[in-house]
């Protein structure tokens, strides 16, 4: 089992997630975060730290959300999405897409 980052990361990557995370599993996009089911050993201590609550056991990811359980995978291993390990300031306008819904269509690969 591992976790998963959903819409709710996506434009406002808070990174408070990582400093956390004892194998840096995070992984790094352009206006997201994701985590490496293969790095991922199902701690859960990033949960409490998400500010967004984007972060779910997969077991536990929400029905409309559960296309995001694939989307980590793909994006953990894609080019460019290197590993993050230390927490970042948040993008300027973080706060003004943080109670957002439908955001997919805004998710830079």
């Amino acid at each position: 089992m591992t976790h998963v980052v959903t819409e709710s990361c996506i434009r406002c990557k808070y990174t408070d997630c990582v400093d956390v995370c004892p194998v840096d599993c995070f992984r790094e996009g352009p206006n997201m975060l994701v985590i490496d089911p293969d790095e991922c050993i199902d701690c859960a201590v990033c949960i409490p730290e998400c500010p967004v609550n984007a972060i779910y056991a997969e077991e536990d990811v929400p029905a409309d959300q559960i296309a995001f359980i694939k989307l980590n995978t793909e994006l953990s291993h894609a080019a460019g999405w290197k590993s993050i390990t230390k927490r970042k300031p948040a993008p300027p306008d973080a706060d003004e897409w943080k109670d957002k819904t439908g955001k997919l269509s805004e998710l830079i690969r």
